[in-house]
């Protein structure tokens, strides 16, 4: 997968190489005259026209495999403008994840991927091999996803045998991804046992730790799973009316918030048998939500545990908030200080997504920080190129 740095020009191009960059740019080219024209009450004929293909051309690209070209579209139009990006991305992510079946005389069926990220406490780490050996827990986990509303009772649901680690779930590319739930939807249609080879790749074992066997180990994990249901479900609309799509949305949480309670026991005998683990759920979404939201706890979780070693060598530190550039990347650093105008103790960056909210993100390291102690804190409009931060203020 790209970095998050320009591309470079291609020198000695191949003629195919020149044609997979043409096409890249003109996704991305597409993707920019799509989103100056969002907010636009009124489309003319032909931009409803490209609206109208731009989804098909996607979806034609991730079922061609031409992973490299949606990547390239995607990293040349997060130098050009916000929203072509996220407009992009979110079209590839929503092409790569899901899949419509339509046949004449039924309803449209869905098939989307989803994932749920559980960050798990242990002594000594969890062991691959131990990993879904209860049949009867992993059958009940299987059946708690309709049992406990986290999907519709018509939905059709199955669950893969095994935790992902985050390196294999970013290993998974578009094009894989999407051959994963067709898959996933041949094994749901079809009484007949087919091969899933793009599954059974994405299982590429988890990376190698160091923990000891008496040593308090947190991993990440992921639960995947693949869901079909009718496109127009109503289990999955949201009401019309704002206090109603509140109601809604909190109905969904709490429920999800009960499943936890009641999966946990299933999740830790799949995971590790009689072992005990202390299991802590994120939120249940789409395959690319999910993975976004964990990566970005991780990061938060790292970068915590490393400014409270620092804070424990030095109680009165003081923490400076800010956005920087690191090479064309943009991320929030935390800079810890033993005394204003000293040279920073520690410094810390945390990955963020263009169009994020800015405050929000500040807000969250700050909550984050008061967590381990530390309440001396400001927030600087960005760390300039020198590291400096620049009109730094305490935060309020």
């Amino acid at each position: 997968m790209p970095k998050n740095k320009r591309p470079a020009p291609r020198k000695n191009s191949t003629p195919l190489e020149d044609k997979e960059e043409f096409l890249a740019e003109a996704l991305c080219a597409a993707a920019l005259e799509l989103a100056e024209q969002e907010d636009s009450e009124q489309l003319s004929a032909e931009l409803r026209q490209k609206a109208a293909e731009f989804p098909r051309q996607v979806r034609k690209y991730v079922q061609q495999k031409k992973d490299e070209l949606l990547y390239s579209a995607i990293e040349l139009a997060r130098f050009e403008d916000v929203d072509a990006y996220r407009l992009l991305r979110d079209t590839v992510e929503e092409a790569a994840g899901t899949v419509l079946v339509r046949r004449e005389g039924q309803p449209d069926v869905e098939i989307n991927a989803f994932a749920i990220p559980v960050f798990v406490r242990s002594t000594g780490g969890l062991a691959q091999a131990q990993e879904f050996q209860d049949e009867a827990a992993f059958e009940a986990l299987l059946q708690s996803f309709t049992k406990g509303g986290l999907e519709s009772p018509k939905a059709k649901v199955v669950l893969v045998q095994h935790a992902y680690d985050l390196d294999e779930i970013d290993r998974v590319s578009y094009s894989q991804l999407n051959a994963m739930v067709r898959e996933a939807t041949t094994s749901m249609t079809d009484k007949k046992m087919h091969a899933a080879p793009a599954l059974e790749r994405s299982m590429g074992g988890w990376a190698a730790t160091a923990f000891g066997a008496d040593d308090t180990a947190l991993e990440l994990r992921f639960l995947l799973g693949f869901a079909m249901k009718r496109a127009d479900d109503p289990f999955y609309l949201a009401p019309e009316g704002e206090q109603e799509q509140d109601d809604y949305y909190a109905a969904r949480m709490e429920r999800y918030r009960q499943w936890t309670v009641d999966a946990a026991p299933l999740v830790q005998r799949c995971l590790a048998g009689a072992r005990p683990l202390e299991l802590n759920f994120l939120y249940q979404d789409l395959f690319y939500g999910a993975k976004e939201q964990a990566q970005s706890e991780y990061a938060l979780l790292d970068t915590m545990a490393k400014l409270g070693r620092a804070l424990e060598a030095h109680p009165g530190a003081s923490a400076v908030i800010a956005p920087a550039d690191v090479r064309g990347s943009m991320v929030l650093r935390v800079n810890l200080y033993s005394a204003p105008g000293a040279a920073p103790l520690l410094s810390c960056d945390q990955p963020i997504d263009l169009g994020c909210d800015l405050q929000l993100e500040v807000d969250n390291i700050a909550d984050a920080l008061a967590t381990i102690g530390l309440h001396a804190v400001s927030v600087a409009q960005r760390f300039d190129a020198q590291g400096q931060p620049v009109d730094a203020q305490p935060l309020g």
